[in-house]
């Protein structure tokens, strides 16, 4: 493990199979508040929710392939590597117990960590997520094209073509709420360096297109264990918390996906589209705390 001042915290390098683990660790009391970002992002989507967790230990992490995070060497990502990478960010920082935050695919990762370890998670907070299919469930369009194998063949093409990348990217903005010239929004804080890499890190092409490639194989793993019966008899206390403003993952599939669980939570946040921490810090450290108390 290598590590490096960042603003309030520590930058850590941790080793893993196929590369390193970018982390940034901001200390504070326990349990620690694991973030995760989704697709196709990294961990500064969470640059300002940490001030309003003070004092509060939070730790955000870049999944492999993403961000400040090693490009993957080994196998093309799949959810169980995802779940590898979580489990060696807690045991690479001797966490026993934490609070895990998920947001957009990584709410089913954090979901599922819960589910085989629940032991370890003291509550879950789920962000603008999903887990399984559903009649509300409705993904923005350039990652329905890029999750199906029809269109392979026109999706490597636009993405192989750096004019047709950033016009994709610029509509999904636009369709999103996003203000992509924005210098200090968060698509060209976050997202645009995962499709054209940047000073820090390339790009995060080839991570971004396996994991829309396993979206159908994940869907159908979700919804085995929703029939299974695991969601509603978690004892884990879940918080779900949607911006209201996401016309993709939007209030009704919140108020589906709280209904899967036995006892969860739903708070619907106005001013926020799909990335709530981001748009309302304070009001989603509020949830935070709420959970906690419970």
């Amino acid at each position: 493990m290598t590590a490096a001042p960042v603003p309030g915290g520590t930058s850590r390098q941790l080793t893993f199979p196929g590369g390193s683990l970018h982390v940034a660790d901001h200390p504070g009391t326990e349990p620690a508040v694991v973030a995760m970002h989704g697709f196709p992002d990294d961990s500064h989507i969470y640059d300002r929710l940490v001030s309003h967790l003070a004092p509060r230990r939070v730790i955000a992490f870049d999944w492999l392939g993403y961000g400040r995070s090693g490009r993957r060497t080994t196998q093309a990502a799949d959810s169980p590597a995802r779940q590898r990478e979580l489990a060696a960010v807690l045991d690479g920082l001797t966490l026993d117990q934490v609070v895990l935050i998920g947001h957009d695919s990584s709410g089913p990762e954090a979901v599922d960590f819960t589910l085989d370890h629940p032991g370890r998670v003291r509550a879950v907070i789920l962000l603008n997520t999903y887990f399984g299919r559903s009649p509300t469930l409705r993904f923005p369009e350039m990652i329905a094209l890029m999750a199906d194998p029809a269109y392979q063949a026109l999706t490597d093409a636009l993405l192989g073509d750096e004019l047709q990348r950033l016009w994709l990217l610029q509509h999904s903005a636009t369709q999103m709420g996003m203000e992509p010239g924005d210098p200090t929004g968060i698509a060209a804080v976050s997202i645009v360096p995962q499709f054209f890499g940047s000073a820090a890190a390339p790009d995060a092409l080839a991570e971004i297109r396996a994991w829309t490639a396993d979206l159908p194989r994940a869907l159908d793993r979700q919804d085995r264990r929703i029939a299974a019966g695991q969601l509603a008899t978690l004892q884990v206390p879940v918080t779900v918390a949607f911006g209201t403003g996401d016309r993709y993952l939007n209030p009704d599939l919140a108020r589906h996906l709280a209904g899967l669980f036995g006892q969860a939570r739903l708070h619907l946040i106005d001013g926020a589209g799909h990335w709530p921490q981001w748009d309302q810090p304070a009001a989603v450290a509020g949830m935070v705390r709420k959970t906690l108390a419970q």
